[in-house]
């Protein structure tokens, strides 16, 4: 088997010192190191399944739609998933489901989603770096995907994704074909996110923290730049965009992959807070 990976902090990953935004004494939490695969995959799970909760809430669900993978660190050609008909809100650790790049449920009692394993398995093959990958059919994400546009630079926000995410304008149908997944994993290349046209967004990170994130603040995003065009439209005033230097120091301040990390942990408190069952 693959060596296990370790989530041990990367000169990318690390924020600058002092921290730009953070003012006064304290020590930022940083992601953490393990000494097991074992302490490792259950982390991740935990994760997985908040990550889960959290679409729920948010509703970024639509029926049995939508997956969020997380790469297994000691067998690392597999991926931990949700369990396919079970809804985001019921998800939880114990039921998660480990599927293989060949499609097989190797762990778990639930079949997989063919969209997820086409899909995700692709981008976990193309991306060793990728050890959580997020996609569903959120609301916003699906109204943009129609444009055939990546984000623009309207608000600090979306400069997260300043020439880091791309268009999948190439809608083939329902995934369940691979040369579906690898187009997708082709179109995203070495990004963060890409708009899958006709169908949605599809984010990931070195972290299933830093996936999560990533899509919470993509659907916001596209969310924005929608009302924005619309009140453009009604106005007849377009958009300001953020100059292209503003975009790029802000990209690298709420970017990367530190960024990413940090911004999810308020968010898996509170809903671990409200839902303790998803540790189950």
């Amino acid at each position: 088997m693959n060596a296990p990976e370790r989530l041990a902090p990367r000169a990318d990953d690390v924020p600058p010192a002092p921290v730009k935004g953070m003012a006064g004494r304290g020590v930022l939490p940083m992601p953490p190191v393990f000494a097991t695969t074992a302490e490792e995959r259950l982390h991740r799970k935990q994760r997985l399944a908040a990550g889960f909760r959290l679409f729920s809430k948010f509703g970024f669900d639509e029926g049995v739609a939508g997956h969020i993978t997380a790469r297994d660190p000691e067998f690392t050609d597999t991926f931990w998933v949700n369990p396919f008909g079970v809804h985001f809100s019921q998800v939880n650790v114990s039921n998660l489901i480990r599927c293989d790049h060949d499609g097989n449920v190797v762990e778990g009692h639930h079949p997989v989603n063919t969209a997820a394993f086409v899909i995700h398995s692709r981008v976990h093959g193309a991306r060793p770096d990728v050890i959580g990958a997020a996609h569903s059919h959120s609301t916003y994400g699906r109204a943009f995907s129609t444009l055939g546009t990546t984000l623009a630079p309207l608000t600090q926000d979306a400069c997260a994704f300043y020439n880091d995410h791309a268009v999948y304008d190439d809608f083939g149908g329902v995934a369940v074909d691979l040369d579906e997944g690898e187009r997708i994993a082709t179109a995203l290349g070495q990004g963060k996110a890409a708009i899958l046209a006709n169908h949605g967004l599809i984010t990931v990170g070195k972290t299933v923290d830093e996936a999560v994130w990533w899509f919470i603040t993509m659907e916001r995003s596209c969310q924005v730049q929608l009302l924005a065009e619309a009140a453009a439209a009604r106005s007849g005033v377009a958009p300001k965009q953020i100059s292209e230097a503003s975009a790029r120091q802000s990209f690298g301040i709420v970017g990367s992959p530190f960024a990413g990390w940090f911004q999810f942990q308020p968010l898996y408190a509170r809903i671990v807070k409200e839902q303790p069952d998803l540790l189950d």
